[in-house]
């Protein structure tokens, strides 16, 4: 769910990420790691994801005797973000370094959307690429009749629109959950256990974009069917305003005591601020994960003393906890070697999961097709990333995710919630949301004249 508004990274599906509010800190820069500390071909408890080997020749578009050509999707352009492009960075210069795939070097190449070019992009991707591995696109859904009119296959860190989240030809690390709000079981804690005198009383705020006004049709819904009542919506233009004092006037007046708020980080740190200034104290705010990282900590500031703010990680081991999760610091140690100034965030970790999946998929295959790749991917059926997040079933794209966990943001920076964990540091075999919506269907290639054996 979840990516930067406009995008839905804004929205929650692309979310930042990280441990502490200082910019330095080296739990959300790659200052953590040594050389010495990364293994060589394994991650966490995948075994060699990467290293030689004797590559059999292949006819794909985009493979050569030398090299594999994947294209990694982002909208840097128009939000600034860089997290999609540095964690293809870091990855694909580690996997290099172990040998590649069966000794073919990993290529990304920057495909960015700048959030309205996606149908450019994704068509010369379709000229050159092999595939397009561990990006997003706030507007995903612009490109996803192109993607399958070309046969692309996609492994993306996340997705937004539902027209391209769970489509044909894709295979999502982080899971798909077509039909199924990752939410369900974070609000059900919010309004029945954490805050349960909220329930009758909460609102949703929202850029103003059509990636975001579906979800506020679907979070209303979900709320709903955990035993809440949403009380007031409000969309705001995804740009921003000058003044949130109006929005901020709103909620009180409508007695708003829990607020779902699908945006960027730094609208809803100011529409904390104005929330904090004229005396309406939140129960809760669910901030969507994108604002988890030192940034919204840093802008939103005091005022998360009093406005109790929470990100549902949907499943991702949080990177406070790098230390007794080895998967989640070999990523850091990763960045401390191979890009120290970058933040690690939620978008890296869900990055990687997309990346690990395409290289143990791809390594598998003796010659190397889109097919097999595809296939390969599509037999996992618990998947955690080495280790990274709670398991994922991702041979059925409408599989609901079976365990989530969330964090809570302080002036001193982000800590695990007391959400009732009991595998772990998630909360699993938790209640789900299945949605009674009519939305549009994920894009299926016979929408656009192929079929699975035009995929070579």
């Amino acid at each position: 769910m979840i990516i930067v508004l406009l995008v839905v990274a804004l929205t929650g599906c692309a979310a930042r990420g990280g441990t502490t509010a200082g910019d330095d800190d080296e739990g959300t820069r790659g200052g953590a790691g040594s050389a010495a500390s990364v293994p060589k071909t394994d991650f966490g408890t995948l075994k060699n994801v990467c290293g030689p080997g004797e590559a059999k020749p292949s006819g794909a578009q985009g493979v050569t005797d030398t090299e594999i050509k994947v294209g990694v999707f982002t909208d840097q352009g128009f939000s600034k973000k860089p997290e999609m492009v540095d964690a293809a960075k870091v990855f694909t210069e580690w996997c290099n370094a172990a040998g590649g795939i069966n000794g073919r070097k990993l290529v990304p190449v920057t495909r960015d959307a700048k959030l309205m070019e996606v149908r450019q992009r994704m068509t010369e991707a379709c000229k050159s690429d092999f595939a397009v591995v561990g990006g997003s696109a706030g507007l995903d859904g612009q490109g996803v009749e192109t993607r399958l009119e070309c046969v692309l296959p996609e492994f993306p860190a996340q997705s937004s629109q539902v027209r391209a989240r769970g489509a044909d030809l894709q295979v999502m690390a982080n899971g798909a959950s077509v039909g199924y709000n990752d939410y369900a079981g974070f609000y059900r804690w919010l309004v029945n256990e954490k805050h349960p005198s909220s329930k009758g009383d909460i609102g949703i705020i929202a850029g103003d974009s059509p990636v975001t006004k579906i979800m506020v049709s679907q979070h209303t819904e979900t709320v709903a069917g955990v035993g809440g009542k949403v009380t007031y919506t409000g969309l705001y233009p995804v740009r921003g305003v000058p003044d949130w004092t109006p929005f901020a006037q709103a909620m009180k007046d409508k007695k708003v005591k829990g607020l779902v708020f699908l945006g960027s980080l730094d609208h809803l740190a100011k529409l904390l601020q104005s929330l904090t200034s004229i005396g309406h104290k939140l129960d809760w705010v669910d901030t969507t994960n994108n604002a988890y990282g030192p940034q919204f900590v840093k802008l939103a500031g005091a005022a998360l003393g009093s406005q109790t703010s929470y990100a549902d990680l949907s499943g991702m081991h949080p990177l406070e906890k790098a230390a007794d999760n080895p998967a989640t610091q070999q990523v850091l140690d990763m960045f401390g070697q191979y890009a120290p100034d970058a933040e690690v965030n939620l978008p890296v970790l869900r990055s990687f999961s997309a990346w690990l999946l395409f290289a143990k998929s791809a390594r598998a295959c003796g010659e190397l097709t889109r097919a097999c790749v595809l296939e390969n991917a599509q037999k996992e059926t618990a998947w955690t990333a080495g280790g990274l997040r709670a398991p994922l079933d991702l041979s059925n794209p409408a599989s609901p995710p079976k365990c989530w966990n969330a964090v809570q943001a302080t002036p001193d920076g982000w800590k695990p919630a007391d959400f009732g964990a009991n595998e772990g540091a998630y909360r699993c075999d938790d209640v789900e949301h299945e949605y009674t919506g009519d939305y549009p269907p994920p894009a299926k290639l016979e929408d656009v004249g192929k079929s699975m054996a035009d995929l070579d």
